[in-house]
């Protein structure tokens, strides 16, 4: 298994726990009176998320990656959709194309 493809799959789950605490363990304690829906899935989310920007540094480093793509890779981390998009530009490119 390669750095590339350990990384979109860390980008998925990531995105998936962003919008778990968004939509779902957010609501649930302001609405409902559940603050355990957050601290838990929060948890689960900080973890992700330090797995992605680690994931980042390694591709950066193993594939070459030039600091703007690193940079954009980086942010998608923070809006909701974006892992997803980044996860099927991977996706669609093969890893040679990913080392530019």
């Amino acid at each position: 298994m390669t750095t590339i493809s350990i990384f979109k799959k860390v980008a998925i789950a990531e995105g998936v726990s962003y919008l778990a605490l968004l939509l779902i363990a957010m609501p649930l304690k302001y609405l409902a009176g559940m603050p355990l829906a957050v601290k838990y899935t929060g948890w689960a989310h900080g973890l992700l998320f330090v797995l992605y920007v680690a994931f980042v540094i390694m591709c950066a480093m193993e594939y070459k990656w030039k600091f703007g793509k690193i940079v954009l890779v980086f942010f998608a981390s923070l809006l909701p959709f974006a892992p997803f998009i980044v996860e099927k530009r991977l996706h669609e490119g093969t890893e040679d194309q990913v080392k530019k």
